[in-house]
């Protein structure tokens, strides 16, 4: 796969990724991507960035009736 940036060579791999939501940080990890030899870019097939959304909407829904107080706050 070529790099839609610079055009090298890019190479399979695997990333993080932290993504901010309005209910927390999500980390995920060992996400299988392409990542460019030259200038590092990271790409994910279509496929992965449909998995990498159900996640986010399976952890937002999870989390939708959590609450959390600061004891320090609310003593």
């Amino acid at each position: 796969m070529k790099c839609m940036r610079c055009g090298r060579e890019a190479y399979r791999s695997t990333t993080s990724e932290a993504i901010e939501t309005e209910f927390g940080l999500l980390v995920i990890r060992n996400i299988p991507c392409y990542k460019c030899e030259e200038c590092d870019e990271i790409f994910y097939t279509g496929d992965v960035v449909e998995i990498i959304e159900e996640i986010t909407a399976q952890v937002k829904q999870a989390t939708q009736g959590l609450t959390i107080i600061d004891y320090s706050k609310a003593a």
